[in-house]
């Protein structure tokens, strides 16, 4: 049984500084969570395909899934009528623990990534654009153990997160995620498992480019190294 994950440690008072030298106790990251952390295609799909079958509305989940990332209510809002959207994107929110979580996986390298950040004295905070009780749910069942999660945000709108918690690093998979990290004057980490390719992201402004999060501990090595010695 999985420890639970979402309790929140306190905040330190430092300043957020992503370029001066490391608040005590290490690097603070944030990870971006569907497609980052979790490939959580088949989970959504399913719902989706039970949103289908209980409203006879007629949608296309394969193309759903092949763009994660933006909020629930404008992908809902490409099948249903505007003044639908709040009520169904209710009920997709409460079919999701029954039909999403036990289908979806781990990302190559996920649970290392995160592992690394707080075997080096630091805090892996989630900051996600998916509706938080269900986040949490999906770190729970994979036990991928964070310091806080922190949900319902979105491109610049995860700003305000990852300043909160002193984030000096972003990770994440979609060019909102880039977006984010920017705004917050965090080092923007994007890895291409996500919609969009290494060329796209470098257009978006990503500072680093990596296949997946396999290669991530090793580059949180070198990274933290190079501010050492700067």
């Amino acid at each position: 049984m999985s420890t639970h994950a979402h309790h929140t440690h306190p905040v330190s008072d430092e300043p957020a500084d992503s370029t001066g030298p490391l608040a005590p106790g290490g690097p603070v990251v944030g990870f971006d969570l569907d497609m980052t952390l979790i490939d959580s295609r088949p989970g959504i799909k399913a719902a989706y395909q039970r949103l289908t079958a209980e409203t006879g509305v007629p949608i296309d989940a394969d193309l759903v899934v092949s763009r994660l990332g933006p909020p629930l209510e404008q992908e809902i809002a490409n099948w249903f009528p505007a003044d639908r959207i709040e009520e169904i994107a209710d009920r997709y929110r409460a079919l999701y623990p029954e039909y999403a979580i036990t289908p979806s996986t781990a990302l190559p390298g996920a649970r290392e990534a995160v592992a690394a950040v707080r075997a080096a004295g630091g805090r892996a905070v989630v900051v996600t654009g998916k509706w938080e009780p269900n986040a949490k749910l999906h770190l729970e069942h994979l036990g991928i153990e964070v310091d806080a999660v922190i949900g319902n945000v979105w491109a610049e709108g995860k700003a305000l997160a990852l300043r909160e918690h002193g984030a000096t690093v972003y990770v994440g998979d979609h060019l909102g995620d880039v977006r984010g990290a920017r705004a917050a004057e965090a080092l923007s980490v994007a890895v291409t498992t996500g919609p969009y390719d290494a060329r796209a992201l470098q257009e978006a402004g990503a500072d680093v480019i990596l296949p997946d999060l396999t290669g991530f501990a090793g580059w949180l090595t070198r990274h933290l190294g190079a501010g050492a010695a700067a």
